[in-house]
């Protein structure tokens, strides 16, 4: 039996051996800034950034400047680029702490290099390129004249650019294929002009394992991972072989309870016993990241085999029917995403079922739900947070 009601297994060794994998598709001199942004995906940053750095990635990159700050807090000094934008009032923070920082605009350069020449400091920029997804980034036909505009602010190191691949089928789709274009040719005209930074980043997940690597798809020097090292690939890519799951997601079975036939269970009495069964209650629901679109629909394995979610999935509980599953007890641990035995529930494969993406699902454990670490002793010797002993700050920087 569990200590927990509800429990998220991290496997830090598979993270190891994903990260691996990740420099073996990227190629030889490609550094990796891995994604850590919304708490690493759900599984806590400060440890998986921590674990990371022992596997030797060159940076991390994060969605808001809260993360970046909670990184530096726990004493991570890898460079730390906070991808998305920021908002004006948390500058100042970034700046004082050494967070690299993605510029968008034209006016952002310039309220940057005022804030860092009135703090008396230089701020690392890297600036974001819209090559076709339309969401941030100055657009290529502007980007050269904000290269030069960075070049000549005092204040402003230019440590790095960057665009985002849009398209869902990675480096293998057509437009990437047209975003691949466009950046190079902005890469060739800044390097005429001198002012191209040491550091080109473009690649995610989906770039890194789709297609076939060549100079068009994404290896310039450094890639941004973020679902592959967690284990998965989008569920319409196909499976890279070489990835290990991280994430096993599971419960306890707290209730048992024999029902007649015609028995409603759940919420609107959406479903009822099309015979004599056994009903198992898990102490996990939609408030702990088990979607509701499962209800009805989706799975766990109880020892070794799968059983049937019923009735509606709630904030703090599912129920699954259990009949054709002997010797279940209260106790007994239920994986929802995860192996048991023989059988695996894939992250890829819940989240298809229940209608979205494995990011979501990862993203949505709530904190009633129990990270624990496992693995990872030969390079974390402790994951702070997590039962452990403290670690020393983590260091490191963008290699030349």
């Amino acid at each position: 039996m569990s200590d927990f009601r509800a429990w998220v297994e991290i496997d830090l060794d598979a993270l190891t051996h994903n990260l691996a994998a990740i420099r073996r598709r990227a190629g030889p001199g490609v550094r990796v800034m891995l994604v850590v942004k919304a708490d690493a995906y759900g599984l806590g940053a400060v440890t998986i950034a921590r674990h990371a750095a022992r596997c030797g990635v060159s940076a991390l990159g994060v969605g808001t400047s809260r993360e970046a700050l909670e990184l530096q807090g726990a004493g991570i000094r890898l460079p730390v680029l906070v991808l998305g934008t920021v908002i004006e009032n948390e500058l100042a923070d970034c700046l004082s702490h050494g967070i690299h920082i993605g510029l968008h605009s034209a006016d952002r350069r310039a309220s940057l290099q005022a804030l860092a020449m009135a703090m008396g400091t230089v701020a690392n920029v890297h600036l974001n390129v819209d090559t076709g997804m339309g969401r941030l980034g100055v657009l290529p036909s502007r980007a050269v004249g904000l290269l030069e505009e960075i070049h000549a602010s005092r204040n402003l190191a230019l440590a790095g650019i960057m665009t985002h691949v849009a398209a869902p089928h990675g480096a293998s789709d057509e437009a990437t294929f047209e975003q691949a274009l466009a950046f190079d040719e902005l890469l060739a005209a800044a390097r005429a002009r001198g002012i191209l930074p040491g550091s080109v980043h473009v690649a995610n997940s989906c770039a890194i394992f789709s297609g076939v690597r060549g100079p068009r798809a994404w290896p310039y020097d450094m890639v941004r991972p973020g679902i592959a090292a967690y284990g998965t690939l989008p569920g319409h890519l196909a499976r890279a072989a070489e990835l290990r799951p991280v994430v096993t997601l599971a419960s306890q079975v707290v209730f048992l309870k024999d029902v007649p036939a015609g028995t409603p269970v759940g919420y609107d009495a959406t479903w009822r016993a099309p015979r004599p069964t056994r009903i198992a209650t898990l102490s996990v629901g939609y408030a702990d990241g088990v979607p509701w679109s499962l209800s009805g629909s989706g799975e766990v394995l109880l020892r070794g085999r799968r059983a049937p979610i019923v009735g509606r999935v709630s904030m703090d509980y599912t129920t699954v029917d259990i009949g054709r599953v002997p010797g279940v007890c209260v106790g007994d641990t239920a994986i929802l995403i995860g192996r048991d035995g023989q059988d695996e529930l894939r992250l890829a494969d819940v989240a298809r079922r229940a209608g979205t993406i494995p990011h979501e699902l990862l993203c949505s454990f709530g904190k009633r739900v129990e990270r624990v670490y496992t693995g990872g002793d030969e390079i974390l010797p402790a994951a702070p947070g997590a039962r452990t002993r403290s670690l020393p700050p983590v260091t490191s920087g963008f290699p030349e």
